[in-house]
């Protein structure tokens, strides 16, 4: 059907939509439970409301991300893994923590609700905090010193951090009255510590790396390429702007936000992608060395063509179902 390299450069594509979606799609749903008020029953509620018909379907995208891994790039599948095994597991027991706490808040005595609350909170944070740990350690190059731990922390606050200010924007867009300016002063902050991580990490990730740096600051690919920080570093002060004048009359431009989240999440990827291709291990390996056979690519390709488009459908529709500001929370 296609040649090798065009092969393994359509799946790598593949997985890097499945991982975008996921941050933004996880992120949010992962912000509000890392945002979850404790001591505000109403307000749980509300806010757990408002994922409830989409967090565990917002999931999907990282088990399609991890399996087109697997199958388009074994060899890094088996070098990322190892190099990140214990974040990974940190990650997959935060995700059940999430799922169980979920579903026994609402079946639990009413005494016991604030512990799963907690749990569910916790849950969120230790997934957002490993999954900033493992995009360190992948900017870094899966280094084993002090400086790539130290960075590879650093970035898992402030992976946190996005995602709590996604999850803000969402309530802004999701909820009215009280909850949604709580939301309004959740986002602003959050922005901040979002802005100078994603400012840290434009400084720090071609100083590390010199192929990097190259590739951003060589002429005449510099003038094409280096508004694309300078954009998204703009749309961080236009969100601010726009946090500073909601909630207005109507609910007016309560979307405006989550959109402006989106496009910064979606440059913030777009800037990696550009900085490390055709790099899927940084520094190390390709995707056209570790890519599998062309004929088990050419075959895996006609699944992905049937299921990528059937989980977007899927998605899709229940964004359509459920859209509009939250109601009572409800479990089937």
């Amino acid at each position: 059907m296609f040649e090798i390299n065009t092969l393994a450069t359509i799946f790598a594509a593949l997985m890097g939509v499945s991982i975008l979606l996921y941050a933004i799609l996880d992120g949010y749903d992962l912000g509000v439970g890392i945002l979850l008020p404790l001591e505000q029953a109403d307000n749980s509620d509300t806010m757990i409301a408002s994922i409830g018909p989409f967090w565990d379907a917002n999931e999907t995208w990282l088990v399609l991300a991890i399996g087109l891994l697997l199958i388009a790039f074994p060899v890094a599948h088996s070098y990322v893994f190892e190099a990140l095994y214990l974040p990974t597991a940190i990650l997959l027991i935060s995700l059940v923590l999430r799922g169980v706490a979920f579903d026994f808040r609402a079946k639990a005595a009413f005494s016991h609700k604030p512990t799963w609350n907690k749990v569910f909170k916790a849950g969120s944070l230790l997934a957002a905090l490993s999954q900033g740990y493992m995009l360190g350690m992948y900017v870094m190059g899966f280094e084993s010193s002090m400086t790539a731990y130290c960075f590879s922390m650093l970035s898992a606050f402030g992976v946190a951090a996005a995602y709590s200010y996604i999850g803000a924007c969402w309530l802004i867009m999701k909820t009215e009255g009280a909850l949604q300016i709580q939301a309004v002063n959740w986002a602003k902050k959050a922005g901040w510590i979002c802005f100078f991580g994603v400012l840290l990490v434009s400084i720090v990730n071609p100083l590390i790396n010199a192929d990097v740096y190259a590739k951003w600051f060589t002429w005449p690919v510099t003038l094409y390429i280096l508004p694309l920080p300078l954009l998204c570093f703009i749309l961080f002060a236009v969100s601010y702007r726009v946090l500073q004048n909601l909630p207005k009359t109507e609910d007016r431009h309560c979307w405006l936000p989550f959109c402006l989240t989106v496009i910064i999440f979606t440059l913030c990827f777009i800037g990696l992608a550009f900085s490390f291709f055709p790099y899927i291990v940084p520094g190390k390996l390709t995707i056209w060395e570790t890519a599998s056979a062309p004929e088990s690519l050419s075959f895996i390709l006609w699944g992905a063509i049937v299921v990528i488009p059937v989980i977007a459908s899927y998605t899709a529709f229940s964004y359509r179902v459920f859209w509009g500001k939250v109601q009572e929370l409800r479990y089937h």
